[in-house]
């Protein structure tokens, strides 16, 4: 069992029967930082294909910008709560419940709308001075070991973490666990008993603490959620509320960070201007999200009728795949699509998806990055790769793209 991601909305599904792959599926494959020749040249071939599915079953897999969005905004006819073929009914229960992306609506806005409050602009402007206070403290934890450094381990990965455990009241000493356990179950080349061993631990640990929650609900996400609706959800609604907040909280915008930084540092000019600008900022991680596209693809759908889409008839119960990162290198949605031009920003990509489930926490991902790129640069302005270039490994196998480490280092004033 593995969890995918849908476009970091901390909406999470698990799947299962996904046995260690012979080779990358056409949905996760890259080269470097850019999706595969074979999936981008789907946009001015077929743009719907028929492929071999995460459940060993036949699966649309939609790759053009505009059909991507179609099929995310319809929910009626794209059907995220559909039994899944080959979905482990043992574990069920707490694969569903709570879970934002296996429910359509309405229990889905029933869902959501208890978390939505906690997200909004006016809460992150609130939250900013923390995020920046986090990114800098582990700044200077960097800069006090000295280079070389692991950028994913002593920078991309704990900013999230921490700042996704104090939202949530999970005790920082224990994300050494919870981290392990969420990369354990989105490693798609890990034998299925494993990534169902990491997940059903990961469960009864958020299960353990809805429980003290319910005995003393504390000021963070889980005790509001206690206070204010803790008669309309279930201990598993509870539990399954703070799995996909704690799993996709961290992981997606870790890889966002890492990946983010190689880009930059691949793209000097570039990244001097979002060192140098402060007013540059902003429209940098929009380009940054829509040209790196981190998560493969959203949860799978099933069509609930036959559907015309791109000159395809997909007939009702198809399993139907988005390919995001061939979405946002659609050129029918944006001029030059495979260069990276920060000064753009563009918006409507679907790095965070579209349609009721677009990214729940997406101000969260976009305060952290947006603290995490300069502060970074400009505490180090000689930062650059401490391997070549050609030596830098990548999680391919993983839900989440991503560096499997970057080592960096810098000059010592």
């Amino acid at each position: 069992m593995t969890v995918i991601i849908g476009a970091h909305s901390g909406d999470v599904v698990t799947t299962s029967r996904i046995d260690p792959p012979a080779e990358i599926p056409l949905p996760m494959r890259r080269n470097g930082l850019d999706p595969a020749p074979e999936l981008l040249s789907l946009h001015k071939d077929d743009g719907v294909v028929r492929i071999d599915g995460p459940f060993r079953a036949p699966t649309w897999l939609v790759t053009r910008y505009a059909d991507v969005r179609a099929v995310l905004a319809d929910t009626a006819r794209f059907s995220n709560a559909a039994p899944l073929p080959g979905f482990a009914e043992a574990n069920a229960e707490q694969s569903v419940a709570g879970n934002l992306l296996l429910s359509d609506p309405p229990d889905h806005h029933r869902l959501r709308r208890m978390l939505s409050g906690q997200f909004t602009l006016r809460r992150m402007r609130a939250l900013a001075p923390r995020v920046e206070q986090i990114v800098e403290e582990h700044l200077d934890v960097m800069a006090q070991k000295g280079p070389p450094a692991d950028l994913i381990a002593d920078f991309a990965l704990p900013v999230p973490s921490l700042v996704i455990c104090e939202l949530l009241g999970v005790p920082w000493d224990e994300r050494d666990e919870f981290q392990r356990r969420s990369a354990e179950q989105m490693d798609l080349s890990r034998p299925e008993h494993e990534r169902v061993a990491a997940l059903q631990e990961l469960h009864r640990y958020l299960s353990g603490l809805v429980v003290r929650a319910r005995r003393s609900p504390a000021d963070d996400l889980l005790g509001m959620l206690v206070r204010e609706h803790g008669d309309e959800l279930t201990d598993p609604e509870l539990a399954g509320m703070a799995l996909l907040l704690l799993v996709a909280g961290h992981e997606t915008t870790a890889n966002m960070i890492g990946l983010g930084t190689l880009a930059l540092l691949r793209h000097p000019d570039q990244l001097a201007v979002v060192r140098d600008d402060p007013a540059a900022t902003e429209r940098a991680v929009e380009e940054l999200l829509r040209w790196l596209s981190v998560v493969h693809t959203g949860v799978q759908r099933t069509a609930t009728a036959d559907v015309e889409l791109a000159g395809v008839t997909i007939r009702a119960g198809d399993a139907v795949l988005v390919a995001l990162p061939a979405a946002n290198r659609d050129p029918g949605f944006i001029d030059h699509p495979d260069a990276l031009d920060i000064g753009r920003g563009e918006a409507g990509h679907l790095a965070f998806g579209h349609g009721v489930h677009h990214c729940l926490g997406a101000p969260l991902a976009r305060l952290e990055l947006c603290a995490a790129f300069p502060a970074l640069l400009r505490r180090f302005p000689s930062l650059a790769l401490a391997v070549p270039d050609s030596e830098v490994e990548f999680r391919v196998f993983n839900s989440v793209y991503g560096a499997a480490a970057l080592p960096v280092s810098w000059e010592i004033r």
